[in-house]
């Protein structure tokens, strides 16, 4: 008997946090850890570049509030991230930046006569500060400028873990004591210059890894500075200026010229055109009359018009690209995973390392060289360049992708995306137009040309297909009336039928009106349209063939320059149809593409793109998001190409907002780029720390350049992640 019982699926629920605290890659790898262990949590990720968490979890036997107090019990601080705390976070980043500038500048100050004299020294000369003088110059920059060291080493330890802070405050601690040790018992040589130096190294560093971190994360704050204001709405005849904040979906709202369209909406009266630059990446201007779609944040520029809003707030298209940028940037790569483990077991290897220097300066060259070697290991060791290779990268590559229109869902789509050998296009709307119009039509014998549009039309009024649009629209040119029909039904990949004055029409290919059993079909007049990258539409009533529609697509301009750059980057082109063999032929030839599967009906798509990943290759499916999206699915990247931020969210890893196709080779570009930037930053902070700790541990490498190369290390990794910006997309690099 078959099991009845009936299965509850938990739905799953997201929730990001913002982290305050970490101070590199072993916190997050922390924070990972204590908060992964909470039962119904599924999984997390914790980025160190953005300071977020992206956990998802099971509702019910969790909520919000312990996995905030789990981040807490790490040795962190978390709050829920919202659009209005992102506003508050950043105006705390701020002030504690401007805090932590004042007192480098103090440290700096302290520091620089201990500097002085150390280079002093190293030339043969003599100390010019006494001990105690030393002693009173380190101290403030040990304890006031070095406490956010102790306070992060304190609150990590207490979670259970060891960080960064841990190795510098152990380090520079040692250091200090041990000197104000032989200060006490009147001994000659002290180390307060190497502990001041490096605090003060380590702090300048972090001020310019903030400030560099900013800059990889600008696309977002860039994105929420477009949005309008004000918003002048019409209320009882009468213009009122308010808040946009305040705006409702059916508010009428007056839009000048050089104005931000306040929220999305649809022009109830006027012709204007729009700069939509921000969404779609074209700087091309759109002309708009009523009836049109505007959108939030573009530039309203030459006429004065009138709007209905449809969508504010967070329902925006704007505020829909603002979480989609900020989820990209929030991913994790796969790649990163190695540097995860890395970072998860280093600083206790560090520490082991620092413990058997010390001894084995002790046992064979002396102790106080041995002090001076186990700092330089505990210094130089800090894996933050290692938690920021990845991340980096990736807030900088889509952030420059959400700048011209492309808009990828996650790290794991734009590592993915590098890898593509094969791409594979949708015809229609993708590598054409999509607005195909009527070319010729041919009418049986004793049949006219308007019999055939006019029972076509009849059927065709009733469909939302493309082809079918555009010969109601051939029709109604011609002054050809547009005739009721009933029972009608569309026949996926065939056609469409319906009853009109009491005959049975029939539009459609002529493999199906062969199958009914329609006779004398003029494969001549077929032929000569196929072969002139025509499609052939025919035309039946009853069992009698009317006549035949040619019906004509244009290809987009850029598509030929598309297709020859992605063969010269040695990826394999596909174009994918419904059409028939002759007609695909002749688009494709006309495009460059040799590859072609015609005949493809709208639910076997998905099953030709598996068939082209079970041969081993890495496809990318291009097509419009909504009618490819199984294909899109199965594809290893989904790339759907729209006017709208709906295609952008719902179908797609990739989502080009342009109509253009040379967005799929900035896309695959901008991925390569970006993956070449994560794996130098990832070899040089693997190279780093294993080249630093060695040096570090027989003593070539003194404490203060330990401090002022772990400080560097940081700021080359999110400096060379920066060089991306430089990319410049269509051209390869």
């Amino acid at each position: 008997m078959p099991d009845t019982t009936e299965v509850n699926v938990v739905p799953k629920q997201e929730v990001d946090l913002q982290i305050t605290g970490m101070t590199c890659a072993a916190c997050a790898a922390r924070i990972e850890k204590v908060v992964g262990r909470l039962e119904a949590v599924q999984s997390v990720h914790v980025n160190l570049a953005s300071e977020k968490a992206h956990i998802v979890y099971l509702p019910g036997s969790v909520h919000e509030q312990d996995l905030i107090r789990a981040v807490e019990k790490a040795g962190y601080g978390a709050r829920l991230a919202s659009e209005t705390a992102a506003a508050e976070e950043n105006a705390r980043k701020e002030l504690a930046y401007r805090r932590d500038l004042a007192k480098f500048g103090l440290a700096a100050v302290l520091t620089l006569p201990l500097v002085v004299q150390m280079f002093v020294m190293l030339f043969g000369g003599t100390p010019f500060l006494p001990n105690w003088v030393s002693w009173i110059l380190a101290t403030p920059v040990q304890f006031y400028v070095g406490w956010r060291f102790y306070q992060g080493a304190y609150h990590a330890l207490r979670g259970g873990a060891a960080n960064m802070d841990v190795l510098v405050a152990l380090g520079t601690s040692v250091a200090y004591l041990y000197s104000a040790v032989l200060t006490v018992t009147a001994r000659p040589d002290v180390y307060f210059d190497s502990s001041a130096t490096v605090v003060t190294l380590i702090s300048m560093g972090k001020l310019l890894e903030t400030r560099a971190k900013a800059k990889s994360g600008a696309a977002i704050e860039a994105l929420a500075k477009l949005e309008a204001k004000v918003a002048h709405v019409i209320r009882d005849g009468a213009e009122t200026d308010i808040p946009v904040a305040e705006l409702r979906a059916g508010d009428r709202v007056r839009v000048r010229p050089g104005e931000r369209v306040p929220a999305d909406g649809v022009i109830c009266e006027g012709i204007t055109t729009i700069d939509e630059s921000f969404l779609t990446g074209e700087s091309v201007p759109v002309s708009k009359t009523a009836g049109d779609p505007v959108v939030g944040a573009s530039i309203n520029q030459t006429a004065a018009f009138t709007m209905e809003v449809t969508k504010v707030g967070s329902d925006t298209a704007l505020a829909q690209v603002i979480r989609l940028v900020d989820q990209a940037q929030g991913s994790k790569a796969p790649v990163q995973r190695l540097a995860d483990k890395i970072s998860g077991i280093f600083v206790p290897i560090v520490l082991a390392i620092a413990v058997l220097t010390f001894i084995a300066w002790g046992l064979f060259a002396g102790w106080s060289g041995g002090l001076l070697a186990a700092v330089a290991v505990l210094v130089i060791a800090c894996p933050c360049s290692l938690g920021l290779a990845t991340p980096t990268a990736i807030m900088v590559g889509t952030g420059l992708g959400a700048e011209i229109g492309i808009f990828i869902k996650g790290g794991e789509h734009l590592e993915r995306a590098h890898k593509v050998n094969t791409v594979v296009f949708d015809k229609t709307g993708t590598l054409t137009i999509g607005q195909p119009t009527v070319t010729d039509v041919w009418a049986a014998q004793g049949v006219t040309e308007q019999d055939v549009l006019l029972r076509a039309a009849a059927v065709e009024a009733q469909s939302e297909h493309p082809l079918g649009g555009a010969v109601v629209a051939y029709s109604k040119a011609r002054g050809v009336a547009v005739w009721p029909a009933s029972s009608v039904r569309a026949v996926p990949g065939s056609g469409i039928e319906g009853a009109v004055d009491g005959h049975t029409i029939r539009v459609g290919t002529r493999r199906w009106l062969g199958e009914i059993g329609i006779g004398t079909i003029p494969e001549d007049i077929l032929r000569t349209y196929e072969d002139a990258g025509k499609t052939a539409v025919l035309v039946a009533c009853d069992q009698q063939l009317l006549g035949v529609i040619a019906i004509a697509d244009t290809v987009k301009p850029d598509a030929r320059e598309t297709v020859a750059q992605l063969k010269q980057m040695g990826i394999e082109v596909w174009m994918m149809t419904g059409d028939n063999e002759h007609t695909a032929s002749a688009v494709a030839a006309e495009i460059g593409i040799e590859h072609v599967m015609a005949g493809v009906l709208p639910a076997d798509k998905s099953n030709k793109v598996e068939a082209l990943r079970n041969d081993g290759r890495v496809v990318a499916m291009v097509g419009d998001g909504i009618n490819d999206a199984p294909a899109l699915a199965a594809a290893d990247i989904g790339i759907a190409m729209g006017s709208g931020a709906d295609v952008a969210l719902e179908a797609a890893d990739i989502a080009l907002l342009h109509g253009g196709t040379h967005g799929v080779v900035d896309a695959i570009l901008l991925s390569k780029a970006t993956m070449r930037k994560i794996r130098q930053n990832l070899f040089w902070a693997f190279i780093y720390n294993v080249i630093g700790i060695a040096l570090a541990a027989v003593g070539i490498l003194s404490p203060i350049i330990a401090g002022a190369a772990m400080a560097l290390s940081s700021v080359s990794v999110v400096t060379n992640s920066l060089l991306l910006r430089r990319l410049r997309l269509g051209k390869e690099v």
